[in-house]
């Protein structure tokens, strides 16, 4: 329900300045989660079978060639943690690696959901432009969390005598 009206191109210049406010404010609030709440070996983060450990994604969606492409929004937020420049091998860098991929996948899906609140100030074909924006900006770095996760799992069972993940919390 449009409450706000203006001329198409300044509802999307908002629309546009509105996500930048909301997807900060939602890694600042993601970022606040203790780590606790992000265990890969629970739901929603373990693999669905469909997945097949990442395999579907490498199959069908080709992202490990294009992954490499995707900022490092921890960076931006000023996360000390990095996960594109992994520099140590370590059980506790994979382990933190797991939680902040977590983090990051559960950062990008909120950040899809709050489309619906630029009804209010646009009309009903913008609303559909930001709902795609948002599936377009999160999507990719949803599915490379989802390929990379189970991947380091298996990296770290093989390389640390099958440790569990929860022995590091």
């Amino acid at each position: 329900m449009q409450i706000l009206f203006l001329p198409k191109p300044y509802a999307i210049a908002l629309c546009f300045f509105m996500w930048a406010i909301i997807q900060t404010l939602i890694s600042y609030i993601c970022l606040k989660i203790p780590n606790r709440y992000f265990n890969p070996e629970r739901f929603p983060f373990t693999s669905f079978g469909f997945e097949q450990h990442g395999a579907f994604y490498r199959k069908w969606l080709h992202v490990h060639k294009w992954k490499k492409y995707l900022p490092d929004g921890g960076a931006l937020m000023g996360v000390e943690f990095h996960k594109k420049n992994l520099e140590h091998v370590t059980h506790v860098n994979l382990t933190r690696f797991l939680i902040e991929s977590c983090r990051a996948e559960m950062t990008h899906f909120l950040a899809i959901l709050p489309f619906w609140l630029f009804g209010f100030i646009a009309p009903p074909e913008v609303v559909w432009i930001m709902l795609i924006y948002a599936v377009a900006i999160n999507l990719p770095c949803i599915i490379a969390q989802r390929y990379n996760r189970p991947r380091i799992m298996i990296l770290m069972k093989k390389r640390f005598n099958k440790e569990e993940f929860d022995e590091t919390q």
